[in-house]
């Protein structure tokens, strides 16, 4: 396809080449001033360097204060595609080396710093069975355990279970009363060793009305000393959770078309949780996205995949701002040298550069 100003002149050098040569000149001349410089820059920004990297997203600026967490010069880099349904990221600093999940494709992959991408686990969510081409059937959250090997929720085979330095899978938890889990979706740990996972029914192919539903709730978990326990039982779709640095506050995102908001719960010395308040409400957003996977970083930033892109909030719960990739976001998690923001979004892998350290993971 020509441009606009080059059709231009193309029509004017076509119309004007048997008349004198000065006219010819001049055509030209008017058809250069009229092209758009592309060096100028919109209010408020920034011209961009010579041979600058192009961003594969943008970045919302809503309050100052995000201007001392993401640099003016930040960019959303794609770091791999072509995926179904990304999920899980975590970093293994042993290796300098990213894995994720794929929830349709029932993959985990591995990303190297070179660019390189492979499958690490085949199957990783469980025997997908008849489940329809689609469904989510494969791994979801991931989180690195004490020893430094990695914890996987399984959507098929409802469980978590942990990943050995062979690559084998043995189960952790699958069961709370006796009764099998909806599909495991995110988790993290607490210092004091207890595992916290959320658990709602999207990896059943009718959900809340899958007759293999055996929990009636849709719940929060803690798994401590080998016991599991109910610690949030009223939330519809409970899915990204996260701990502010001092572990006195307990956020969870509520992945409900009806109800899209982050929650925020106080934690008690003996690790249970309460007073469960709504931290934002985003229901009335239209863009595509619910609230899902979510981090927070050493200064109590709150990172939330939500409608549009990642949502960031200070402590106190306001909105600084929205990191866009092009792609609508599932997850985040924090890579590289701490500061880097790795972020999952269907099929794509982004990261984007910030100017605050990541919460680091209790075991890296």
């Amino acid at each position: 396809m020509v441009c606009k100003c080059c059709y231009n002149s193309q029509r004017s050098y076509h119309t004007m080449k048997r008349k004198p040569l000065f006219l010819l000149f001049l055509a030209f001349l008017v058809a250069g001033c009229s092209t758009p410089d592309k060096s100028a820059s919109s209010p408020g920004s920034a011209a961009p360097k010579a041979g600058a990297q192009q961003s594969a997203g943008s970045i919302v600026r809503l309050d100052p204060a995000l201007d001392q967490i993401v640099p003016k010069d930040a960019i959303v880099e794609k770091l791999s595609g072509g995926f179904t349904f990304t999920e899980g990221p975590v970093w293994r600093p042993q290796d300098r080396v990213l894995w994720f999940s794929d929830v349709v494709g029932n993959v985990v992959r591995q990303w190297s710093p070179n660019g390189e991408v492979k499958v690490l686990i085949q199957k990783a969510g469980g025997d997908p069975g008849n489940v329809p081409p689609g469904g989510f059937v494969g791994p979801n959250g991931e989180v690195a355990d004490r020893d430094g090997y990695v914890l996987i929720c399984q959507h098929t085979a409802r469980r978590i279970v942990r990943v050995g330095k062979d690559l084998q899978m043995t189960p952790l938890v699958e069961r709370y009363q006796g009764k099998r889990f909806n599909s495991p979706n995110d988790l993290v740990y607490r210092s004091d060793g207890a595992l916290y996972f959320t658990d709602p029914p999207y990896g059943l192919a009718k959900q809340d009305e899958d007759p293999a539903k055996e929990i009636p709730f849709n719940g929060v978990y803690r798994l401590k000393n080998g016991k599991v326990d109910a610690i949030v039982q009223d939330l519809t779709r409970p899915n990204g959770i996260a701990f502010s640095p001092d572990q006195k506050t307990f956020y969870i995102a509520n992945s409900d078309e009806k109800r899209k908001v982050w929650m925020r719960y106080d934690v008690a010395e003996d690790g249970t949780v309460g007073n469960g308040r709504v931290f934002f409400d985003v229901t009335a957003e239209r863009e595509d996205g619910l609230p899902d996977g979510m981090k927070v970083d050493s200064q109590g930033n709150v990172y939330g995949s939500g409608p549009g892109g990642v949502w960031v909030f200070s402590a106190d719960g306001r909105h600084l701002g929205t990191i866009k990739p092009p792609e609508t976001p599932a997850n985040c998690n924090w890579g590289d040298d701490g500061k880097s923001l790795c972020i999952t979004a269907r099929t794509g892998l982004y990261r984007i550069k910030l100017a605050v350290a990541g919460q680091p993971a209790l075991y890296q």
